[in-house]
């Protein structure tokens, strides 16, 4: 087996993880996926996703301090994104580079992500965007593409701090603001419309006109990424703006 190189200079330590394969299909990598680690420390997290026993891996660990592991190589296939779906793309590891930051998560203290942490995230994700053709709107939380299951980077996650700095699609969320909301139970055309528009954006989420659990769950994972001041999974004005204006400035497809 080769020894594991480093793929990009920002990279302070090599430390390989034992699970990893071939990226299926000859795919290469076109989504970079965001996570935070949820476990009480680094050092367990490290641990867990090194180990043939854990069952997963990423490419890269930022620790707080800005410091950068990388785990598995660019080229392989790391086993971070699990059950998951964006853009109908249901194999999502194949597909991504995983970025783990640590952080305790929601479970464990949920705190905000330091300066350097959060500086070192953009340098290596601007690295990996240039040299892999990454466009921004394939720059993605974990709760994006699993969003019954995870919450992670969460609403603490700067997404418009790496905007500023040409990493990731961003809208400067619409303010909130009284009207109707569309909330769980609800049915109709204007569920069927939302569900549309979030599939467009590259959500998985089935269009039935019902706003129902999995619907909820598919806002919450929007308002996490897009529109945090106020994640409640409830479709108001301010959430289906920001979701129009996000659409509005995607590039032709």
């Amino acid at each position: 087996m080769s020894v594991l190189q480093p793929d990009s200079a920002r990279v302070d330590e090599i430390r390989p993880a034992a699970n990893h394969d071939e990226r299926r299909e000859g795919r290469a990598p076109d989504i970079l996926l965001l996570h935070y680690t949820g476990m009480k420390t680094a050092e367990a997290a490290c641990e867990r996703l090194a180990s043939p026993e854990g069952g997963v891996s990423c490419h890269y660990v930022v620790l707080e301090d800005g410091r950068l592991l990388q785990m598995v190589a660019e080229d392989r296939r790391a086993w971070h994104a699990g059950v998951s779906n964006w853009e109908g793309e249901t194999d999502v590891n194949s597909r991504s580079i995983g970025i783990e930051i640590v952080n305790p998560g929601h479970e464990f203290g949920y705190r905000d992500f330091p300066a350097s942490q959060i500086e070192t995230v953009i340098e290596l994700c601007r690295d990996i965007c240039a040299r892999r053709g990454v466009q921004p709107e394939r720059v993605l939380a974990h709760s994006d593409v699993a969003p019954q299951r995870k919450q992670d980077p969460g609403e603490k996650f700067p997404w418009d701090r790496l905007a500023a700095a040409g990493v990731g699609h961003w809208a400067p969320p619409a303010p909130l603001a009284e009207g109707a909301t569309i909330v769980q139970g609800d049915e109709g055309e204007p569920v069927e419309h939302l569900q549309t528009l979030l599939s467009l954006y590259g959500y998985g989420v089935e269009i039935d006109g019902r706003f129902d659990a999995a619907t909820s769950a598919v806002v919450r994972a929007f308002q996490r990424h897009f529109r945090p001041e106020r994640v409640d999974g409830a479709a108001d004005f301010s959430t289906c703006a920001t979701l129009r204006n996000l659409l509005a400035a995607l590039p032709a497809r």
